[in-house]
């Protein structure tokens, strides 16, 4: 079984900076692909950050500039940077991994239960 445990979330002032962190652990073979979603209130689920296994990134254009994704591979972890937050970053945020349990299971994607993110002064 594998799960995601997502930490970091919390209230900040407008400016603000917050350091997202989600750990995957249990039983994995290698996981591929990470990233962050979130969803707003009243929003749909939107796509913020992906990572590949080998570091390559991608962003949503709405916080580029600001957030940065990286990935520690011998911890399982990825970590989200989230700098000069808005109000509109408001969110619940999850994170997500493809993962492999073993070396002969398919490629399956995994998600955390979610952290809430709240910018408000």
């Amino acid at each position: 079984q594998v799960q995601l445990v997502e930490s970091g979330g919390g209230l900040v002032q407008p400016g603000g900076s917050l350091r997202l962190s989600c750990e995957a652990s249990g039983s994995i073979f290698r996981i591929y692909a990470m990233g962050w979603y979130r969803r707003g209130p009243g929003k749909q689920r939107e796509l913020v950050a992906t990572i590949t296994s080998g570091g390559s990134t991608n962003c949503a254009d709405s916080v580029k500039g600001r957030f940065t994704i990286s990935r520690d591979n011998a911890k399982n972890t990825v970590y989200l940077q989230m700098n000069s937050l808005t109000p509109e970053d408001t969110a619940v945020y999850y994170c997500d991994a493809d993962i492999y349990v073993s070396r002969y299971s398919v490629l399956s994607r995994y998600w955390g239960q979610g952290t809430q993110v709240t910018v408000s002064s």
